[in-house]
Formats: C-alpha cells, sequence, structure tokens
C-alpha cells in the first residue's frame, strides 16, 4: 500500500541549495542561476594598523575591527585627526606546483576611533579589490613600515606560498 493510498502525503521533495556570489554585470546573455558569479574565497583581506598587519575577514563587508562603529565620509577634511589604516586584498591561486599570492592590492583609509568617524574611497576599495582578483599588484603606495608588516604577515602565513610567488609581489615588498 503507498503513502497516498494511506491518504498521506509523500513527503516533499528537498530542493538543492544554490550559493550566492557576488554577480558580475556583462553583456552576454544570462544563463541561469549563478551564472557570472565571482568566487571570493579565495580572497583574503588584510588589514594594516599601527604597523600590525593581521588578517579580517570581516573586511569583505566593510565589518572589520577598524571599521566598525565608523562613519565614513568620501571627504579627507571630516577627519582631520585620523590615523592611517589599509586594507590589502591578498588573492591566492594555485597552478601545478601549489597555492600562492597571486595578486595583491592596498587601499588607504583614515580612521578616527574617538570622533568615530572615518574616510575611505569605496570606489577604489571595489576596483582593487578586482585587481587582485585579476591577479595584479599594487602596493605603492605602501610606506617601508606597512610593507615590512605585510610581507611579515605574508611569510608567516604560509612561507611555501611565498616562495611560490612572483617576483614581482616580492620586489613590491622588498624594504
Amino acid at each position: 500500500m503507498s503513502e497516498q493510498d494511506n491518504g498521506q502525503q509523500p513527503p516533499p521533495e528537498k530542493k538543492e541549495k544554490k550559493s550566492l556570489s557576488l554577480n558580475v554585470v556583462s553583456n552576454k546573455e544570462h544563463r541561469g542561476f549563478g551564472a557570472g558569479t565571482i568566487d571570493l574565497s579565495d580572497v583574503a583581506c588584510v588589514m594594516i594598523d599601527k604597523g600590525e598587519a593581521y588578517i579580517d575577514v570581516g573586511a569583505m563587508h566593510a565589518k572589520s575591527k577598524i571599521e566598525k562603529g565608523i562613519k565614513f565620509s568620501m571627504n579627507k577634511e571630516d577627519v582631520p585627526n585620523g590615523r592611517p589604516c589599509w586594507i590589502v586584498w591578498v588573492a591566492v591561486d594555485r597552478n601545478e606546483e601549489g597555492a600562492f599570492y597571486a595578486g595583491a592590492t592596498a587601499c588607504p583609509m583614515l580612521v578616527d576611533t574617538e570622533a568615530r568617524r572615518g574616510w575611505k574611497i569605496l570606489a577604489q576599495h571595489v576596483n582593487n579589490l578586482d585587481y587582485a582578483i585579476k591577479r595584479r599588484f599594487i602596493l605603492d603606495e605602501l610606506g617601508a613600515e606597512e610593507k615590512q608588516a605585510l610581507k611579515t604577515l605574508l611569510v608567516s602565513n604560509n612561507p611555501e606560498w611565498w616562495e611560490r610567488s612572483p617576483d614581482k609581489l616580492k620586489e613590491a615588498l622588498n624594504v
């Protein structure tokens, strides 16, 4: 005797859960759910503050330890007492030898924790995230102290990845 003969409904079919990711706008025809998406799982957010570099996954959504509770402006004059901080987007890739640091781009911020005010240019942060994903290195604006802190973090995080990384990154962080 089947469940329907018993007067019971068959259990509902379980639908496969679709994951969401950042969609890229393009002029190509859309080919269904998730078409044209970027996988951000291979991008790390490194914060540099007061000469210390550390990974902060909250930065991906502007909720890093530094950014929480801060009202940001695009006008630098709104933050006269701000301290310089940096977000560095670091992309990791893999080849036949193994994983390596494939892209890294730095974005400046000013943060005044007491006044709860900050300055950053969101468009630059988005563009630099995109550049890191596209395997570019934009680290020229970092000072010697910040470059050393970033290099120390990358090497200590995974020395093998550092060794396999492009010379362009090593030269950019050679202090």
